[in-house]
């Protein structure tokens, strides 16, 4: 299996270089592709660096475009055109602990998409105060209230996916940037015929180096997204109110 991972990154100078380091110590073989949207801090000259010193290690430059929904877009279509079976995405601030990637491609052999879950029995938060923890779990029901998604945590970026599954995703259909591009992704994956999606607890770490790239703009953004998703399925022509499959 060739897993590559896809990392975001704004901002992420102080914790770039620990995180590739990180990623390729694992006894995976993993590439990373970084995706940088032109971080003022330097990110993108500690990518490039970084990339002339690893053959694991390449980098896109995107200039004057923001979003983490583009940015994952950009980074499946490099690594399915490089080859990937599998495809990690995962955040650059160690909110996601690499230690924790052999355990969720040892759950793919049985799932088409593995989810790093807080919300399952063994997973959890660390350092975040109460009112993060109440949003998160509120914007988790939310959207399965929505969605009827077969999985305790839908907003979590820590997804490992198979190939076949990232090429059925229509993403043509999906028109959000921001975090809740996660919520899209994991919609029209569920809807795929025969998808297995398989929950590995993780624990949730805030970050410790740098700021965080959501608030209250970008939440009030993607709730209002995923409402227009939802109306715009049941308008469509033969709509139905299955379940996705999946589990």
């Amino acid at each position: 299996m060739t897993v590559w991972v896809v990392l975001p990154t704004y901002n992420e100078a102080a914790n770039l270089e620990r995180m590739i380091a990180a990623l390729l110590a694992l006894e995976l073989g993993v590439r990373v592709v970084i995706v940088d949207d032109d971080s003022p801090d330097g990110t993108g000259e500690i990518a490039d660096r970084l990339a002339a010193a690893r053959p694991e290690v390449r980098v896109i430059h995107r200039a004057g475009e923001r979003g983490l929904g583009t940015a994952y877009l950009a980074g499946f279509r490099h690594a399915l055109a490089a080859g990937a079976t599998a495809v990690l995405t995962m955040d650059c601030d160690f909110s996601h602990d690499p230690a924790v990637v052999p355990n969720l491609a040892a759950a793919l052999a049985g799932a088409d998409l593995v989810i790093g879950s807080r919300y399952v029995p063994g997973g959890g938060i660390r350092n975040w105060p109460i009112h993060r923890r109440w949003l998160s779990r509120m914007a988790n029901r939310f959207v399965r209230l929505l969605f009827h998604l077969p999985a305790a945590d839908c907003t979590s970026g820590f997804r490992l996916y198979r190939r076949h599954l990232l090429e059925a995703i229509p993403w043509e259909h999906i028109r959000s940037s921001g975090y809740s591009f996660l919520v899209e992704t994991l919609y029209w994956a569920a809807r795929q015929p025969g998808t297995r999606i398989r929950e590995v607890p993780i624990c949730f770490t805030d970050r410790v180096r740098g700021k965080s790239k959501l608030g209250l703009r970008e939440a009030v953004c993607g709730a209002g997204h995923l409402l227009r998703l939802r109306f715009s399925v049941r308008g469509r022509p033969g709509a139905t109110e299955e379940r996705p499959g999946g589990g």
